[in-house]
């Protein structure tokens, strides 16, 4: 005779921790100023300072979150930044 299976139990589902949905402006370094909005409907995606009232906007996709339209953001100033320097 053949022993019984032991039954056992599928090892916990890890957390996934939140992203951050409010950031630092990199025009008036203040931190936690910069609100990023996601329009679905639209597949716009807006990020705005609430200090300096500066603001940018992008097209998005189904899977883009907050830390994307900001990333995207501080990616354009740098770029900005870069051209300037060079001529």
């Amino acid at each position: 005779m053949g022993k019984r299976k032991a039954k056992t139990k599928p090892p916990p589902k890890k957390r996934m921790d939140k992203l951050d949905t409010v950031f630092s402006c990199p025009f008036c370094n203040h931190g936690s100023s910069v609100e990023c909005r996601i329009d679905m409907k639209n597949l716009i995606g807006e990020a705005s300072c609430g200090i300096c009232q500066e603001s940018f906007s992008t097209t998005i996709t189904a899977l883009s979150e907050a830390i994307d339209i900001y990333s995207e953001w501080i990616d354009e100033c740098e770029r900005v930044n870069n051209v300037e320097d060079d001529g």
